[in-house]
């Protein structure tokens, strides 16, 4: 997880988190871009078979989940997993005010985009910015996490917000490429007060807990 030629670094001395966090941003988006579609459809495939066999995953009965823009690693493949096993898959929807809610997933093509640029949305009754709480195991987008839990999202702090709603006891963790978690000591992500942790990460070859041994 040390820093390498494959995984971008663009922080500099005395910079600013908020602006270290935007040099980040587009270093790890421009590398997303670069990622072919067959490359993209096989990490899918190798998400849903990883997230598969965490525990909090398999003795969740309801799943808090996202729908993916382009570039962001896919989740459809374990949006059916999960409801085929019979779990309750809540994904974020638009609500009045640009205010983001959750709504129940029901299948792929109940999904429907809203807005350009946005992820598609379950088309069924949203069931307010709270539902988070009924989740027992919360998996979240990142562009990048470091290994003390700092999680960079896509800037707007939605995620952020909504965190604050899940239970205590609750797992939260994010999907992202092997060159996207970095070593805090080494390489730590720039954090702001503001920012919420999550517990640990996926990526399509394995997960593990930060601060407990590899699973």
């Amino acid at each position: 997880m040390n820093g390498s030629p494959q995984q971008p670094y663009p922080v500099v001395p005395a910079q600013e988190p908020e602006d270290a966090k935007v040099a980040f941003r587009s270093a790890i988006r421009q590398q997303r871009e670069m990622r072919s579609e067959r490359r993209r459809e096989d990490a899918a495939a190798a998400f849903a078979v990883v997230v598969g066999t965490i525990p909090e995953v398999r003795e969740a009965r309801t799943v808090a989940l996202y729908a993916p823009r382009p570039t962001e690693p896919r989740t459809t493949l374990l949006m059916q997993d999960l409801t085929a096993a019979g779990k309750r898959v809540l994904l974020p929807v638009l609500g009045a005010g640009l205010q983001r809610e959750w709504a129940e997933f029901l299948d792929l093509e109940d999904l429907v985009p809203r807005a350009p640029g946005r992820p598609p949305e379950p088309s069924g009754e949203a069931l307010g910015t709270d539902a988070l709480g009924l989740a027992d195991v919360v998996i979240t987008p990142a562009l990048a996490v470091d290994t003390s839990g700092c999680r960079l999202g896509q800037g707007g702090g939605w995620y952020d917000r909504a965190l604050e709603h899940v239970r205590p006891e609750v797992k939260v963790f994010s999907l992202v490429y092997p060159e996207e978690v970095y070593d805090a000591e080494t390489h730590p992500l720039p954090f702001e007060p503001h920012d919420r942790s999550v517990h640990g990460v996926a990526t399509p070859q394995r997960w593990f807990w930060f601060g407990a041994a590899d699973d």
